[in-house]
């Protein structure tokens, strides 16, 4: 990622609500996590999470896919 790109992901996950934030940051320390981990992680409740990473997504500053482990989860993560 440029220094460019990572300016403007910077500005906008700053005008984002808290726990939008705080699962940023746990998938920019931690890497890939499903929202089951990202909740274990943060300590949000599981929605809070789910609303976060809605946010996110939004944004398009995370990306997600179906968890190989188990399909009816997702991996998300903060792209390169």
């Amino acid at each position: 990622m440029s220094a460019t790109e990572s300016d403007g992901t910077e500005t906008v996950v700053s005008e984002l609500p808290p726990s939008s934030k705080l699962v940023y940051k746990v998938l920019e320390y931690e890497g890939a996590m499903t929202q089951e981990e990202i909740a274990a992680e943060s300590r949000l409740c599981p929605r809070t999470v789910r609303y976060a990473l809605g946010t996110l997504a939004d944004h398009d500053v995370i990306d997600s896919r179906a968890c190989l482990a188990d399909a009816r989860q997702s991996k998300y993560w903060i792209p390169d």
